[in-house]
């Protein structure tokens, strides 16, 4: 009999419905039910498409022995971490205090009050290479809290000190008012420029060690840095560590070079071979990087890999009705595998009988180019869980022209046959069973895919004039898609009448109440849109959100936004996140909201506000500025009093043209939009349209056409 799982609207929890444990969902029935039955509550966090989420499952929550002793002695609460983010943060920074690690599927012991005081990752069943296996840690715990209660409830009590000492750190900035000058930026930027070059695989591309992720953040920051400042040894040096990071992850395995975008990490230094899932986050967050480094290098090669990640996105996580599904799995069935085998990575890898059946006599060429062997081409060392033995990753091997060389070709016929090659790959691969895509529509995430799209639709690239996939030019396939995600997202997402934002929607089913990213993440990709589209309603659903997230989420006595709403009863800590990581910190997004928000409508109030949230962070990005990378964009804008400010009012059909010239002339903080208000801008006949320069509190006399425009901004 399924347990209370099966309504859920989290695919993740509805996988877990017809486990023999008598799971419950996060919140006060179970809460209650612990304190009537004097239980400590197990709570177990992951997310649908979580491979090592999928080995403890059919390992202990499948089993009937650990199922009663769960039942017996616990109650068992499951969480999803994307539509719960703020419940995860609070036990993550729990078990990684703890053990010094992190990860999922996430294993935490509470008190009936919700504060931990036992927990880890991943256990094995039963005792497996001198670590204790999950049934014996339950008997354990069991034990402890009949026989040693208080033991039990003192050790929550220390840890929910130690939690809430994290977020004392922050309260130390309160009334400390943010004096940010350009030496202060500046030196900041060195440093984190520093720290990140420290780090830097100069061989291979990427930060640190194994395993080894894309850290959008970072080369985001890196081009901004480069940016600022504009000339010299530092400024190229940055621009080469994010192209050497491309280059690298596109060669690699962590690229499906068959289907698009990329998987969520590499396991190993080289990016050769990858954890298989596929985020939304990872492909909109990156898909923004190859346009701002196409941008700053005018390097057609990234526009060329952001279409490669947006036609993934939009042909394969997109739904009907407009939004952007989360992930997709890195487990599926195996091809003529036994029935219901599943194995990491069994969509993606391909036998050399398969390339050589699908692809003829061309199957040389492929190998060459992409590494493939008769024997496959995993080394075992790369492969300790055996699931690749015989087969091939696809990972470019060397350069398309000495492919091309080696096999006597043009170098325009190498390209045309490698094309040809992937997509015969991906018609044969078509016919596979899929990995498990989780539709779950997650707010925030869609509104980092808002920003991808609309930077990609306008973009000054041949890439985005020619034809895609879905039948037009790229531009303006991106345009749509993201008019039609932000549409889907007001609609299904967004209660107008009650100001109220969820964070998640799957079938038709709505979720839980949104979170600080949500709200942060959302206000961006609205903003990037209608410097896009010039669309008004799209600020004023900017400015409505930005409204209730200082109402819920905004620290009045320290500065800085709380993951949790104000009044959250399930939450045992309000934390605030000092880390840009696989997704920025909410703060780090919303100062710089914040900052964009004032220089549009002239509200000093949000400007205070932006300034308020760095200086909560200041301890953080002033000692370890790499490890927020994101609020770094932020604090650029600190430093100027005013931003430029280009409004275009008049018909919109002929904004194009000066958006263009401003969007290619315009550095550092700006902002550029269309009809603010309509009153008094003299231009109502068609075609016609003027621009208004703002800086600080002076406004230039309009301009009537782009070359005056671009006169006005060079001339500045």
């Amino acid at each position: 009999m399924p347990n209370r799982l099966a309504a859920s609207a989290s695919p993740y929890l509805r996988q877990h419905a017809d486990n023999p444990v008598d799971w419950m969902p996060w919140g006060e029935e179970a809460f209650a039910r612990a304190r009537a039955e004097h239980k400590p509550i197990f709570l177990s966090v992951g997310y649908a498409t979580c491979h090592w989420c999928h080995v403890m499952a059919r390992e202990s929550f499948e089993s009937p022995a650990i199922a009663e002793l769960l039942n017996r002695h616990f109650v068992s609460v499951k969480v999803d971490r994307e539509e719960r983010p703020d419940v995860d943060r609070v036990y993550m920074a729990y078990v990684q205090a703890m053990t010094g690690r992190g990860g999922w599927p996430m294993s935490v012991w509470l008190t009936s009050e919700l504060k931990p005081f036992y927990g880890g990752t991943y256990f094995p069943p039963d005792d497996r290479h001198g670590q204790a296996g999950f049934a014996r840690i339950l008997q354990a715990i069991a034990r402890g809290w009949e026989v040693d209660h208080a033991e039990f409830v003192g050790e929550a009590e220390r840890a929910y000190r130690t939690i809430g000492a994290h977020l004392a750190e922050h309260a130390i900035a309160s009334g400390r008012p943010l004096d940010a000058d350009t030496a202060l930026v500046d030196g900041v930027y060195a440093k984190g420029y520093a720290g990140l070059r420290g780090t830097f695989d100069r061989r291979r591309g990427g930060f640190g060690g194994a395993p080894k992720f894309p850290q959008p953040g970072n080369l985001l920051f890196l081009l901004e840095f480069a940016s600022a400042a504009r000339e010299g040894g530092e400024a190229r040096e940055a621009v080469r560590m994010v192209e050497d990071t491309l280059a690298h992850m596109s060669r690699g395995g962590i690229h499906d070079h068959v289907g698009g975008g990329f998987h969520r990490y590499s396991v190993d230094e080289d990016w050769f071979v990858p954890h298989f899932e596929k985020m939304l986050y990872d492909q909109a967050q990156l898909a923004s990087v190859a346009l701002e480094t196409r941008r700053v290098t005018g390097d057609e090669r990234y526009a060329w890999l952001a279409r490669d990640i947006i036609e993934y996105v939009c042909r394969d996580l997109a739904d009907p009705q407009g939004g952007f599904y989360s992930a997709e799995d890195a487990d599926s069935e195996v091809p003529g595998g036994a029935a219901g085998e599943h194995r990491e990575g069994a969509f993606y890898l391909w036998s050399w009988g398969e390339l050589g059946r699908v692809l003829g006599d061309g199957a040389a060429f492929v190998a060459d180019h992409f590494g493939a062997r008769e024997g496959g081409n995993v080394l075992p060392e790369r492969d300790p869980q055996e699931e690749f033995r015989g087969l091939n990753l696809l990972a470019q091997a060397r350069p398309l022209g000495e492919t091309a060389a080696l096999h006597g070709l043009a170098p325009e016929e190498a390209v045309g046959r490698v094309a040809d090659a992937l997509r015969r790959l991906r018609v044969a691969r078509a016919g596979r069973p899929r990995p498990l895509c989780d539709r779950k529509i997650v707010t925030a995430w869609n509104g980092l895919m808002l920003s991808a799209l609309a930077r990609a639709a306008v973009t000054p690239s041949e890439v985005f004039a020619e034809r895609w996939e879905g039948g037009g030019a790229g531009r303006d396939l991106c345009m749509a898609a993201a008019g039609r995600c932000a549409e889907f997202l007001y609609r299904e997402l967004w209660d107008a009448g009650t100001g109220r934002l969820l964070r998640s929607w799957c079938g038709g089913v709505r979720g839980a109440a949104a979170v600080a990213e949500d709200y942060a993440f959302l206000i961006q990709g609205l903003l990037d849109l209608h410097e896009a589209d010039f669309e008004p309603r799209r600020l004023e659903w900017a400015v409505a959100l930005q409204e209730r997230m200082d109402a819920e989420f905004y620290d009045e006595a320290g500065g800085g936004y709380y993951n949790s709403a104000a009044g959250a009863s399930d939450v045992v800590l309000r934390l605030k996140e000092d880390y840009d990581g696989a997704e920025p910190a909410s703060s780090s997004v919303a100062a710089r909201n914040l900052f964009r928000l004032a220089a549009l409508f002239d509200r000093p109030e949000w400007r205070e506000r932006g300034m308020r949230t760095l200086a909560a962070f200041r301890s953080r990005w002033e000692a370890i500025p790499q490890a927020m990378p994101a609020m770094l964009l932020a604090l650029r804008w600190a430093a100027e009093p005013s931003a430029t400010r280009v409004v275009l009012t008049g018909d919109p059909g002929a904004f194009q043209v000066f958006a263009d010239v401003a969007r290619a002339v315009l550095r550092g903080p700006c902002v550029l939009a269309g009809n603010l208000s309509r009153e008094g801008d003299g231009v109502e006949e068609k075609g016609k349209a003027q621009a208004h320069v703002c800086r600080g509190f002076a406004c230039e006399a309009p301009v009537n056409s782009a070359e005056a425009l671009r006169a006005l901004l060079e001339g500045a």
